[in-house]
């Protein structure tokens, strides 16, 4: 029986393969990973946990913009992506940093974006994701497009997007989900459940019992996932995706997880929540979690773990060394990456532009 039927949110039951310990709940429930994949999971959820902290150390030095931590959710993006296959699409909202990395974008792309280059939004050919979304709930509706499109031209392609608990209650969630659902479209929808839309507590946000009931009203399966059990986020997707590429549709996936840091560097969450609830999920931090069953499989060492962690704060460190460095963004770049051609009111808001930056120089 699929894990969608097994699972009834309607019902509060939530999959889970892995405990908190990172012991194996049920031996039929464990994916079929090879041991190299499992390796490069564990390898990128250590990356975006360091790039994670170092890119707030950043944004507090003065030397990076505006940052949205991804802290305690790795698991809810590396499990899934690794689900994936590399021509799947990912739509993202703006806090996917670890589903970037897994998924063929660079650190230094991820760091130039927050930094404030444009060129943090282009990225290699064959990566197929989409820039950082900010406008909560249009990744839905793009997820939806690109989803649809691949069922017209019968390619062998699912888009996946991600969303918070709080994005749930915007309009385009809700119309990028009706469509999908009513088109029969190889989407997969992914809810990153931590608890908090900024300030407002998840029981304030929705009187849903839980996230992914509300599936049953588009007429689409809808789970609940231990978010922080990356071996439980990769087994859920994986059968989304065989599903979506069957023609079933799409699937609501509620990833079950807790931020453990700020909103975004402009928040402060000690004023909304205690510092005794962060402890207590810290206890149930999906790279501990996800550490302690390796070790148990003979795949990991504390030796091998200080040899990963000093290789990744080196090549972060390096690669912020590189966006430092790099040039600043001119003018036409910052007009030229909204429209594929530049309108005309836009062309003459940057010739406008660029005489008041000359006349200020020359002043």
């Amino acid at each position: 029986m699929s894990i969608v039927d097994r699972f009834d949110p309607l019902k509060k039951k939530m999959f889970q393969v892995l405990d908190q310990e990172g012991n194996i709940v049920s031996k039929d429930d464990v994916p079929e990973i090879d041991d190299k994949t499992l390796l490069e999971m564990y390898r990128v959820m250590q990356l975006a946990r360091i790039a994670d902290i170092k890119a707030l150390q950043y944004q507090r030095q003065g030397r990076m913009l505006t940052f949205a931590p991804v802290q305690g959710q790795e698991a809810a993006q590396i499990g899934p992506m690794a689900a994936l296959k590399k021509t799947d699409w990912l739509s993202p909202a703006f806090r996917e940093m670890a589903a970037f990395l897994y998924h063929g974008v660079t650190l230094e792309q991820t760091y130039l974006y927050w930094y404030g280059n444009e060129f943090g939004s282009r990225f290699d050919d064959g990566v197929h994701v989409l820039p950082v979304n900010v406008p909560i709930g249009s990744q839905i509706s793009h997820a939806a497009g690109l989803a649809y499109a691949a069922k017209i031209q019968k390619k062998d392609q699912v888009a996946l997007t991600y969303i918070g608990d709080g994005g749930t209650s915007h309009g385009e969630f809700h119309e990028g989900m009706n469509f999908a659902a009513v088109y029969n479209a190889p989407m997969i929808t992914i809810v990153q459940n931590n608890q908090y839309a900024i300030s407002t507590p998840r029981h304030k946000q929705t009187k849903s019992e839980t996230i992914a009931q509300k599936a049953i009203a588009y007429g689409i399966p809808g789970v609940q996932v231990d978010g922080n059990d990356v071996l439980a986020m990769y087994a859920v997707v994986k059968e989304a995706r065989e599903r979506a590429i069957k023609g079933e549709g799409p699937t609501l996936i509620e990833a079950y997880t807790y931020r453990l840091g700020p909103h975004t560097t402009s928040d402060d969450p000690t004023i909304y929540r205690k510092d005794e609830e962060v402890e207590e999920w810290k206890k149930k931090d999906p790279i501990i979690r996800f550490r302690n069953y390796l070790i148990n499989k003979k795949l990991w060492t504390d030796k091998k773990e200080e040899k990963l962690v000093q290789e990744l704060t080196d090549l972060v460190g390096e690669t912020f060394k590189k966006v430092e460095q790099s040039q600043a963004p001119t003018v036409d770049e910052v007009f030229d990456y909204t429209y594929e051609t530049l309108p005309p009111y836009l062309a003459k808001q940057k010739e406008a532009y660029k005489a008041f930056l000359k006349e200020s120089e020359e002043n």
